[in-house]
């Protein structure tokens, strides 16, 4: 039992590493772009970071949630040896995709009106407004990427993935200094370099998928079966889009209830800061969460119930050993992490005061991201998104709302709402996944499979 216990760390940290790294990766792109503008002032940062949020809110969490649906898909195929239909999953996702980023794009180029709307400050979301325009050719290319990174990612395929998007953030880099320090646009720059960041990800891995040996059996070009079953794809795509979103969008609710504080200024740039830090940390969790993912799928998929049943156990253990050690690293340098992002003594000093809410937050995120990797794994899209609507919309927001505005703990109140649907979240997934058939979880894969047009039957075995 040892022996196995070892050899499945090493498979998971193998995925893992590389997946954190792209996820980071990734992810910083958008740091990165809101750092350079917060050397332009605080209004250009809290109109950066309120188009961030925006956007993460209405377009980029609800492609990567949709984009998640290859998770069981692609893993539990590939497990199956049925390898050609990783890309018919893929290419009928990206089609998919695609056609949601035009709706989305119409609501981004309507995003000042939008935040007038909800009572945000006036002024900021004018350059809001401005700033979510110039992401708009970034949407079309983020879906794509999220799709091609699943595709690589549940054949365990994960290192060109990571030499891509590093290759990506040090383009981006330049790209965004010239940008918005030499060409004049300011924010605006920032915004666009995301976009021409995102496109040459994607060029990148689809030359790779195109020329590279190791995805001749699992992508065999395009094809008009990719054109079917579109309706199995949006079962399983819509639940995991909520899935994800319930959670994500509760971080974008709070950043836009902070808008509604005191001095919305200070404390948008400051819930801004939070929310980018917490995202930065989730990254690690996030690489566990996607490797486990795979694993659970992949096995399942195989016939598997055993090792699968092995991988969810042995990745508990490990999101609860890097929980630990993250919260305590954020208390340590609590004082010193609101320098990156600013030079206000002000936002530096809330910042610092956030930095142990941010680390209990941090501790619970990485049990709950297992644990939704484990209910991908297993197609429990719907079921989780069940339990992230009670964690986080019954419990949760309300707390962070009567926190914040009634017993007057402005900022520090609306993230021990999120510390509390954390809490719930986390008690549940994990009460569902102790009580796990996993015989009955392999059996379902197989039906799934069938229900795809994947039966061994129809589609010749690898």
């Amino acid at each position: 039992m040892k022996e196995k216990v070892v050899k499945e760390v090493k498979k998971q940290l193998w995925l893992a590493g590389p997946l954190f790294i792209t996820g980071l990766l990734q992810y910083s792109l958008q740091v990165i772009s809101v750092m350079f503008v917060g050397h332009l002032g605080e209004l250009p940062l809290s109109s950066a970071s309120m188009a961030t949020s925006f956007a993460s809110l209405t377009g980029f969490n609800l492609l990567m949630g949709m984009a998640s649906g290859l998770d069981t898909l692609c893993g539990q195929s590939y497990g199956a040896k049925q390898y050609h239909m990783l890309g018919i999953h893929t290419q009928r996702a990206m089609l998919v995709l695609s056609f949601i980023s035009v709706c989305l794009a119409i609501i981004w180029a309507n995003t000042r009106h939008i935040l007038v709307a909800l009572h945000q400050d006036p002024e900021i979301s004018q350059e809001a407004g401005v700033y979510a325009c110039f992401m708009i050719p970034g949407l079309f290319a983020y879906g794509l990427l999220q799709c091609l990174v699943i595709f690589l990612q549940t054949q365990n395929n994960v290192f060109p993935m990571m030499l891509s998007s590093g290759l990506t953030t040090l383009i981006h880099v330049l790209v965004c200094w010239a940008l918005v320090f030499k060409s004049g646009l300011g924010s605006r720059g920032a915004a666009l370099a995301n976009a021409i960041s995102y496109w040459i990800n994607v060029l990148v891995l689809v030359l790779y998928i195109k020329f590279s040996t190791s995805c001749n059996i699992t992508w065999i070009g395009f094809s008009k079966q990719a054109l079917h079953n579109i309706p199995n794809f949006l079962k399983i795509a819509f639940p995991s889009a909520l899935m994800l979103c319930l959670k994500v969008w509760t971080f974008e609710i709070v950043v836009l209830l902070s808008g509604l504080l005191p001095n919305p200024k200070l404390q948008t740039s400051v819930l801004s800061i939070c929310i980018n830090t917490f995202g930065l940390v989730w990254m690690i969790p996030f690489g566990l969460s996607a490797a486990v993912s795979t694993r659970v799928a992949n096995e399942l998929g195989a016939g598997n119930p055993q090792a699968a049943s092995l991988a969810a156990r042995v990745v508990l253990c490990m999101a609860l050993g890097e929980g630990i050690l993250v919260g305590l690293l954020m208390v340590v340098i609590r004082r010193i992490w609101g320098h990156v992002y600013s030079n206000k003594k002000q936002v530096i000093q809330n910042v610092a005061a956030m930095m142990p809410f941010l680390a209990a937050s941090s501790f619970l995120d990485a049990i709950q991201s297992v644990l939704s990797g484990i209910a991908r794994g297993c197609g429990w899209q719907k079921l989780g998104a069940y339990v992230n609507l009670v964690s986080f919309y019954l419990v949760g927001i309300p707390c962070a709302v009567i926190l914040a505005f009634f017993t007057q703990m402005k900022a520090q109140g609306l993230w021990l709402g999120i510390i509390s649907a954390l809490f719930l979240q986390v008690f549940l997934l994990f009460s569902i996944a102790v009580r796990t058939d996993w015989a009955k979880q392999a059996n379902e894969a197989a039906e799934r499979m069938e229900d795809s047009g994947m039966s061994s039957d129809t589609i010749p075995q690898g």
